[in-house]
């Protein structure tokens, strides 16, 4: 039986047919990847590897070997060191690993242990590596818009110290670029499949980074001379999802109230705080009642172990005070929308001048 044209056209190019919807919604602008079919371009324009690659890349004669080394000389480092760059370093070796292991002999293996020998040698050195993302060859730009929230991220003050929130900007980069490199060889669904993993690294990074900027208002709240001052912080940081004891709290949760009880203790004005918990609407009034209070007493007690000896009244708000109101009908959506109304606060009352 013969097959028709457009069945041939589809399998001796570089792209499927079946790909055509998936490459239109990752926002392809090269217009050297957008043509394809027979005539479409084979030059250095279009990825063909130049001089000056194959100088760079052939002394990669075994990828295995180079990445257990890499590995190896990362591992030595104190954990401690420069998470960003370590994390895009790790990240790296995991993508060019999952590279080897797809038989990808494309190049994009020998360009990203170039990425993570160019980061390890600069953390051996002491000098800070760059943070910017080179321009590839085997990697084309995917998804434009995820890449400007990278850069809005990046661009935040608030990352530089927030080391939990760094691991995982850096992780969504080196996996947009995996993207771009799957688009690069015109396997454009392999290239979306990947980006639910970016979205959810960079939705950590960005939750994660809003709650060390909140951590450093509630000190600079603490600190404040004002007579009455509210610090909010936000539950879902403070306590593992529907929970409240302190087996439940979270680091980052400890953090944020570490910030409260160092400001406190800067600022001998202050005489009484009113710590307050609530709930969202989900679930029942007495469930949600406990809950509040005992998130309220939680953070009262914890505010204790840390050499805070003002008055605390606690109180338990139930689902009251809902800062957002939220009709999403999937629960999933609808959990998320209403977290800020999953928070406790703490009113700290000064002395009358």
């Amino acid at each position: 039986m013969k097959l028709p044209l457009s069945v041939l056209v589809c399998v001796v190019t570089l792209t499927a047919c079946a790909d055509h919807a998936a490459r239109a919604r990752l926002g392809i602008e090269d217009s050297t990847l957008l043509k394809s079919g027979l005539g479409a371009s084979q030059d250095e324009a279009a990825g063909a590897a130049n001089p000056q690659w194959v100088n760079t890349y052939a002394p990669v004669v075994s990828g295995g070997a180079a990445l257990q080394s890499l590995q190896a000389r990362l591992d030595r480092m104190p954990p401690e060191q420069n998470s960003y760059f370590r994390a895009k370093a790790q990240c790296w070796i995991n993508a060019a690993q999952q590279a080897r292991q797809a038989g990808d002999h494309w190049g994009f293996v020998e360009e990203a242990i170039g990425q993570v020998a160019a980061i390890t040698m600069s953390l051996e050195s002491g000098k800070p590596p760059s943070a910017a993302n080179p321009a590839l060859r085997t990697v084309s730009t995917v998804r434009p818009d995820l890449w400007k929230i990278v850069n809005t991220i990046k661009s935040d003050s608030a990352i530089a110290s927030c080391r939990e929130a760094q691991p995982p900007l850096a992780c969504a980069e080196v996996e947009l670029m995996q993207a771009g490199h799957d688009a690069w060889k015109r396997s454009f669904s392999n290239a979306e499949a990947k980006l639910p993993d970016v979205q959810e690294n960079l939705r950590k990074s960005a939750e994660l980074t809003l709650q060390c900027k909140q951590a450093t208002q509630a000190n600079a709240a603490a600190s404040s001379g004002k007579p009455s001052r509210t610090v909010t912080l936000r539950a879902d940081s403070l306590f593992r999802f529907d929970g409240g004891s302190d087996a439940a709290m979270l680091p980052v949760g400890r953090g944020q109230l570490d910030a409260v009880a160092s400001g406190l203790k800067a600022n001998p004005t202050i005489r009484e705080l009113k710590v307050t918990g609530y709930t969202d609407r989900l679930g029942g009034n007495a469930h949600n009642q406990a809950l509040s209070l005992q998130r309220a007493r939680t953070v009262a007690s914890y505010l204790r172990t840390r050499g805070v000896t003002l008055p605390i009244a606690i109180r338990g708000g139930g689902s009251a005070n809902p800062l957002a109101d939220c009709r999403q009908s999937k629960r999933d959506e609808l959990v998320r929308c209403l977290a800020p109304n999953r928070r406790v606060e703490i009113e700290l009352v000064a002395a009358a001048s």
